[in-house]
């Protein structure tokens, strides 16, 4: 963006309900032009049962992720009329919900934080993200998606109903910001939920250090691919700790899942949120062929983890857009178990990234080997605690 460019500024509207708290819930979101106030983006989705608050966090996370699809490099001034998520996310009350704390975390790690800024507003004055709120939760008693075409009259005539703003006195007490309760200084928690995150074993394409993601040729393990898969196998037979595998839909994630899987007696569940980035235009060129043919762009990609690759590839920020959710889903379906999650750099660099609260770009300070094991446990507090990272010893 020149320097004669002015940056655009929105303003994200949001709002939660839950009918029963918890109960059959659902947020709306609306992404505004702050100089005009004009409407640019709505989104609403029912979320089944949860509690108001995570609505709340829900709408937060949708209107944030809306403002960013439309301008990555915005100002965005969010206007809630929950008091819990504008204090929370301003850093003046703690989080100590753990439903809560990652979405908090997601929420967090759309714009740069100095970009976001939060100011409470009366219910009166959400009456746009509350009737969005609304039309999702009703089209969710009819088994329906939200449709953002259903008719704006008829919505407008029936004032909203069923939201609930109560917020539990002990979650909204706030005190002074303080860090979190550091992992094994703290209370029992009970059994964490463990991710062992492997990368899958070797391509061709992989000693030759080409760019392999979702959009390439999708290549099968090689013949060294293939002894590393066996060999991780047999070094997590041996631990006889893994309860379950999700893997990648991408071929190489795919045959070294199977051959785990296989070997502990296990089956594969697919998860599309644990695929690769999509390199664009760099699928299957090396490093050197890329600075060759885009240096512009590669010099731009490497400097921030919202710049995309040449030709309509992700970034590394959109990446972590659809991999948090999908560790939220992984977390809900594994409560205290430990799952073997066979991905790829990206995804994995990512929730450690996550888990570690670091900020996007120290992706580019990990080194992650094919077929290397990591781990993390996550606590019902919220917390994370990395437990080990690019473990090769079973391959030597």
């Amino acid at each position: 963006m020149s320097g004669a460019q002015a940056r655009r500024t929105f303003v994200v509207e949001a709002d939660g309900g839950s009918r029963g708290n918890p109960g059959p819930a659902g947020y709306g979101a609306v992404v505004k032009d702050a100089a005009s106030g004009e409407t640019l983006r709505e989104t609403a989705e029912f979320i089944g049962k949860a509690t108001n608050n995570v609505a709340e966090y829900r709408g937060l996370l949708a209107g944030l992720r809306a403002a960013y699809e439309l301008d990555a490099h915005a100002a965005v001034l969010v206007r809630m009329d929950s008091k819990l998520v504008v204090e929370q996310m301003s850093g003046r009350w703690k989080i100590k919900h753990p439903d809560m704390r990652p979405l908090a975390m997601e929420a967090a790690a759309v714009f740069p934080p100095d970009a976001v800024s939060y100011e409470w507003i009366p219910r009166e004055k959400n009456k746009h993200a509350d009737r969005l709120a609304n039309e999702a939760m009703d089209a969710g008693k009819r088994g329906e998606r939200w449709d953002a075409g259903a008719s704006r009259a008829e919505l407008d005539a029936a004032p909203g109903t069923g939201t609930v703003d109560a917020e539990p006195a002990a979650a909204t007490d706030p005190g002074p910001t303080a860090p979190a309760a550091r992992v094994g200084w703290g209370p029992d928690l009970g059994t964490p939920t463990t991710f062992v995150l492997l990368r899958h074993g070797e391509t061709p394409l992989t000693p030759e250090k080409r760019f392999s993601g979702s959009g390439g040729s999708d290549p099968e393990l090689s013949a060294v691919g293939r002894r590393q898969a066996a060999a991780v196998a047999e070094a997590l037979a041996a631990r006889g700790t893994v309860e379950a595998v999700v893997s990648s839909p991408l071929r190489r994630c795919q045959e070294t899942a199977a051959t785990v899987a296989d070997r502990l007696g296990l089956s594969v569940r697919t998860d599309e949120g644990l695929r690769e980035t999509d390199f664009g235009a760099w699928e299957g060129l090396t490093f050197a062929e890329v600075r060759e043919r885009y240096p512009e762009d590669l010099a731009t990609w490497l400097a921030s983890p919202a710049a995309r690759p040449t030709g309509g590839g992700e970034s590394f920020e959109e990446v972590a857009r659809r991999v948090a959710p999908a560790r939220d889903k992984l977390l809900a379906r594994y409560p205290g178990r430990t799952v073997l999650l066979v991905t790829h750099v990206t995804p994995v660099k990512t929730l450690v990234r996550l888990a570690l609260g670091a900020p996007p770009d120290s992706l580019y300070r990990m080194e992650l080997s094919a077929a290397s094991l990591s781990a993390i446990a996550y606590y019902a507090d919220g917390n994370a605690s990395l437990r080990l990272l690019n473990d090769t010893g079973h391959l030597r």
